[in-house]
This record gives C-alpha cells, sequence and structure tokens, in this order.
C-alpha cells in the first residue's frame, strides 16, 4: 500500500479523484483496500488498487461505495502496447486469490486484452462527459428552448443554498432510491466519513434548492480533480418534483465548474438507466465507454450470485 500512496503522490496531477489514496481510505468501508504495483529500478510503473471484501465464508474484489471507476493506471499512458500487455500480466498476477473479481475500469484503461487472456470476462458501460472549454455559457445556448424556459422558472421561484446539513442531503437522496425501489447503498456514519474526507480536501460543494416555504426540493453533491468536475449524488423529494429543481441543480453545478473551477470537463458519472441517460443528453453530454471486467475464481460463489441475479457486474 505505500507504493501506491508513492504511485498517487507522483501522478496526483492526473489521477481521478476516485485513485487518490486518501479518497479509497474513506470510500473503503467495511473491507480493506489495497493495491497490486509494478516497480523497476525504483519506478512504478503501474498500479491496480482494489477493495477485499469478505461475506458467507468469500472474500471477494468489488468495488467501494463512492467509487465509481478504479484501476489500472499506467505511469506513462503513452507506452506501447506490448509494454501495456507486460504491465497489465504483472499487475494480475499480484492479485490476491478470491472468490470473485468485479471492477469498474477507469476511461483510460482501453487495453483489457491481458484480463481477457487471463478468463476475465468484460461488458461495456457508458458516462456522459459535457466538455466546459467553451464555458457555460456555449453549454446553456446548445439547450433547447423548451430546457431552458424549465431552468428559467426553476431559478425565478426557487432559492439556492450551498449551506446543507449532512443529514439532510442524505435524506433527500434516500428519497430517491426508494422512489426507484432501490436500497440506498450507503449508510450515513459512510456518508459523513466520506465527506469529511472531501472537505478536508477542498473538493467537494453541496448544491441545495428551497422553495419560498423553505421545503428542500433537490440537492446535488459535486466533487472533482484536477481534470474533472464529478457530479457525484443527488436526490429530489418525489412529492415537489415538478418544480424541475433537480435539472436546475445540475446547471447550477455545470456553471460551478466552468465558472469557478475553471475544470475543462464535467462529468455525469452514468447512468446507464434510460430515462437519466435521456436528461444526460440534453444537456449536449457527450457519450464515454468504460470497462466493468470480472471474474469468478469460486462455483458456488457464482451460484449465490446467479440465485441471486448478480452474475457479472
Amino acid at each position: 500500500m505505500n507504493l501506491y500512496r508513492q504511485f498517487c503522490r507522483e501522478q496526483q496531477r492526473r489521477l481521478p479523484v476516485f485513485a487518490q489514496d486518501w479518497y479509497l481510505d474513506s470510500a473503503c468501508d467495511g473491507g480493506r483496500w489495497d493495491a497490486a504495483v509494478v516497480e523497476q529500478g525504483g519506478k512504478i510503473e503501474a498500479a491496480l488498487p482494489y477493495l477485499i471484501k469478505q461475506k458467507g465464508g468469500f472474500r471477494y474484489i468489488t468495488m467501494p461505495p463512492f467509487v465509481k471507476m478504479m484501476g489500472p493506471y499506467m505511469a506513462d499512458p503513452s507506452v506501447s502496447l506490448t509494454e501495456q500487455h507486460r504491465l497489465l500480466e504483472a499487475l494480475i498476477a499480484q492479485l490476491p486469490a478470491v472468490a470473485a473479481f468485479k471492477q469498474c475500469f477507469h476511461y483510460s484503461a482501453t487495453n483489457w486484452l491481458p484480463f481477457y487472456w487471463a478468463g476475465y470476462r468484460q461488458t461495456t458501460r457508458y458516462s456522459y462527459q459535457l466538455s466546459l472549454e467553451a464555458g457555460a455559457d456555449a453549454v446553456l445556448q446548445g439547450l433547447n428552448r423548451n430546457m431552458r424556459r424549465n431552468l428559467q422558472k426553476a431559478a425565478s421561484q426557487l432559492v439556492l443554498s450551498h449551506e446543507l446539513p449532512l443529514e439532510d442531503f442524505y435524506r433527500i437522496n434516500a428519497m430517491s432510491f426508494e422512489r426507484q425501489g432501490l436500497r440506498l447503498p450507503y449508510s450515513f456514519p459512510q456518508l459523513l466519513r466520506h465527506d469529511e474526507a472531501l472537505s478536508q480536501h477542498q473538493c467537494r460543494r453541496i448544491f441545495a434548492a428551497f422553495d419560498q416555504q423553505g421545503r428542500l426540493h433537490a440537492a446535488a453533491y459535486l466533487i472533482w480533480d484536477a481534470h474533472s468536475a464529478w457530479y457525484h449524488l443527488s436526490g429530489d423529494d418525489p412529492a415537489l418534483r415538478q418544480s424541475g429543481a433537480g435539472i436546475w441543480l445540475i446547471w447550477e453545478a455545470i456553471r460551478y465548474a466552468a465558472e469557478q473551477l475553471r475544470l475543462p470537463v464535467f462529468d455525469f458519472e452514468g447512468s446507464m438507466m434510460r430515462n437519466i441517460e435521456a436528461i444526460r443528453r440534453q444537456f449536449g453530454a457527450v457519450q464515454h465507454p468504460y470497462s466493468a471486467v470480472w471474474k469468478y475464481h469460486s462455483m458456488p460463489y457464482l451460484m449465490i450470485d446467479r440465485l441471486r441475479g448478480r452474475e457479472g457486474m
């Protein structure tokens, strides 16, 4: 793990926020994170962080809460394909013995062929990114008339605040999961620990929309690294969704990323859900593929996943 922390210091400006060691410290609750590292001549050439959890007698590698993408990462992304194969095979060889491996790779990991040779499987997932190079006004002009009208309506009826108790954010975040019949995948203590780390590193901001009666309509949680702003978490009150607060907060987060953070990319962090994907496209975001990679080393674990409808990623 110490070598990976060194790798993070050396690659701090290039690694996404999800790959930073302090971020993994805050997010990898309920398990232990470590990393496979390839080093030669005192130089770290590649790294693959992972989270190991244990349940019901099985040890397995999985994605931590709050982590959209993990490794592998190359110190020099421009190395030849032959060199990539060598480094990836060396990383795979260092992975611990587990019942299963499941990870979503960062966009930069476009070569998963050595994993295929080692018996891993892959499926392509999509996130959506918005270029902020031309500024927020260019994004606004790219929206259709109906979307701009809805943003103007929400702005005239709602009040934007960046001061929201984390308990209130957690509550409204949970409402969105409940509306879709889903379980919130993290507890409030996990979110609190995560928020404290992001606050300490000054790379998070909360956006909240209130009406004139003081009712919270929606909230959004933005995080960022040296290259991208990430629309990390959000939620809205199902009884107040007609106000358009959720869409308005996306726009306010985009403006903040472009005008205050001056970052070139706004990343929506997914989603594969049809209704959410449509909104991402309405903002002019462009589809970006990434790989979900997995392998089962234990037949009993595979059978359990099949019974639960969780086979693969």
